[in-house]
C-alpha cells in the first residue's frame, strides 16, 4: 500500500509562497535556492520553483498546473487560535474562504488560499 509522505506545491514565485508558509505553518524552512520544505510530521511539505523543477527534470510544467489545483490539509490543536493568529497576520494578506466552522464529517476547519490559489484548511478533530 503507497503511503504519502511528501508533499509539493510548485509555484512561480518561491519566494512570496516560501516566506507565506514559514508564516502560516510557523516552522523554520529549510532547503536550496529554489526549493523550501518544512518538517510536518509525519512526512515534509515543499515549495518548489518551477524554473528550478523544470531545469532539474528536463521537462515543463503546464501552465494549469502551477498553482490554484490542490488542497491541503493542516491538523491543528485548536482552528479558532489558528484563525485568530493568522488573522494577526496582516503582512500575509491571507484570503480566508471559511471562518472556523463545525463540518459533518467531525472536524472543524478554516479554509484559506495561499497567493497561487491553492486552497488550504487547517483543522481540528472535534471531540
Amino acid at each position: 500500500m503507497p503511503k504519502l509522505t511528501y508533499a509539493c506545491v510548485l509555484t512561480r514565485n518561491i519566494d512570496r509562497l516560501g516566506a507565506f508558509y514559514h508564516g502560516v505553518l510557523g516552522l523554520e524552512p529549510g532547503g536550496r535556492p529554489g526549493y523550501v520544505e518544512f518538517e510536518t510530521q509525519p512526512g515534509i511539505f515543499s515549495v518548489w520553483s518551477v524554473d528550478d523543477f523544470e531545469q532539474i527534470a528536463g521537462t515543463t510544467v503546464a501552465e494549469s498546473m502551477a498553482g490554484s489545483s490542490i488542497m491541503l490539509e493542516f491538523e491543528v490543536e485548536d482552528v479558532d487560535a489558528e484563525y485568530a493568529r493568522l488573522r494577526s497576520m496582516a503582512h500575509l494578506a491571507i484570503q480566508f474562504v471559511m471562518p472556523p466552522t463545525d463540518l459533518p464529517w467531525g472536524n472543524r476547519s478554516i479554509y484559506f488560499r495561499d497567493p497561487d490559489g491553492n486552497l488550504i484548511d487547517f483543522y481540528s478533530r472535534m471531540r
